[in-house]
């Protein structure tokens, strides 16, 4: 039995692991004052590509206005005039005459189509800092201030953002429970690990030079997950990727369990050709499921042990890290998450199939979208 209890010498490691990268992240949080730029701060281009709208999207957009930054200009990018963000771009650009804000019409014709609007977009950019973040991303006044501030540092490549996720139907509850006691605390641990390559549409600030160095938005056009393969490559010139203390916001507004299950199916599928063998040995993290397996072989305190390493773990990071109290309420439930997780794993292997928006796409093992 003493040999049998070894098996579970790895997920606990993980869950400790997780609550240590959590606490870390939250005096990281406690210790860092609020980011205040000065007359010399580097003017930023935000490029925003959109397609349709989102919960929440309009109060988002006014939240990107809303900045306590000197110089900054605001361009959006959708595929044509009859998309319907367009009547929303055109009511902030009326309702905020004095921010530069501009839309901009029209891409190339690109596997990945935000990666498309993101080429156009940067034709038009005019400054040598870019943020890229998601069409439903709310933020508060410091922002830009806070996730541009660590490039200043020219060992830093690129900047990204935890994120909390506001959910508005059950289904969209659920995921965003996913997300915060799971999804982030894994970030969390990446990070403390030094792992150097990742990003999250949420956010990634980075230099005009180090995207031209690496070939542009074109570079990544072909691939399902732009956002990790951008950080990948910027990271690839010897600068690091940075997870910012700052948190993001962003709206959950799928109404299905069929549509839950899709997004994190396609999550699983694109993470898979992304990490290759690391993402074989994720089950490791999923301590609901070593839960079960101890009590099968009637170790109560080793499932006792991993059910509250998990909760807490699932506490830290929700509670927190993400400052997101209903999440926190349910971290008791983060266990029962992990055999969800793991039922997405096990069938991430049985395609290479996602669904995107409205479109069903096929990747390789590298992570490109074949046509």
């Amino acid at each position: 039995m003493r040999l049998v209890s070894l098996l579970f010498i790895p997920a606990v490691a993980y869950q400790a692991l997780a609550i240590v990268a959590g606490i870390r992240h939250f005096l990281r949080q406690i210790r860092h004052p609020s980011a205040k730029p000065t007359a010399e701060a580097p003017a930023v281009s935000v490029l925003k590509p959109l397609r349709g709208l989102d919960p929440n999207t309009y109060p988002a957009f006014v939240s990107q206005v809303r900045q306590d930054y000197p110089e900054f200009q605001i361009l959006f990018g959708v595929g044509s005039e009859s998309d319907p963000a367009t009547v929303a771009v055109r009511r902030l650009q009326a309702e905020f005459p004095q921010a530069k804000i501009r839309l901009v019409v029209g891409a190339p014709d690109t596997p990945n189509g935000k990666a498309g609007a993101l080429i156009e977009l940067a034709r038009h950019a005019e400054h040598p800092i870019l943020v890229v973040n998601d069409s439903d991303i709310k933020v508060g006044p410091s922002y830009l201030a806070e996730v541009v501030a660590p490039l200043s540092d020219p060992r830093v490549g690129i900047v990204t953002c935890p994120y909390r996720a506001r959910p508005h139907t059950l289904p969209a509850f659920w995921e965003a429970l996913g997300i915060a006691t799971d999804f982030m605390p894994s970030t969390l641990v990446a990070q403390l690990l030094g792992v150097r390559e990742f990003g999250f549409g949420s956010t990634l600030a980075f230099r005009a030079r180090d995207l031209n160095a690496i070939g542009g938005f074109a570079a990544v056009s072909d691939y399902l997950a732009d956002d990790y393969q951008l950080a990948r490559r910027i990271s690839g010139l010897g600068k690091r990727a940075e997870l910012s203390t700052y948190t993001v916001e962003t709206a959950l507004g799928e109404d299905s369990w069929a549509g839950i299950w899709r997004h994190q199916l396609r999550w699983a599928r694109t993470i898979r050709a992304s990490k290759g063998m690391g993402y074989a040995g994720l089950p490791i993290t999923h301590a609901g499921i070593w839960a079960i397996l101890a009590l099968a072989f009637r170790l109560p305190e080793a499932a006792v042990l991993l059910w509250s390493l998990r909760t807490a773990s699932a506490l830290v990071s929700a509670g927190g890290v993400l400052r997101q109290g209903v999440a926190a309420g349910f971290c008791w439930c983060a266990a029962a998450w992990d055999l969800y997780a793991f039922s997405v794993w096990v069938t991430s292997y049985t395609g290479r199939e996602v669904r995107w928006r409205d479109k069903t796409l096929r990747i390789d093992a590298e992570g490109r979208i074949q046509s």
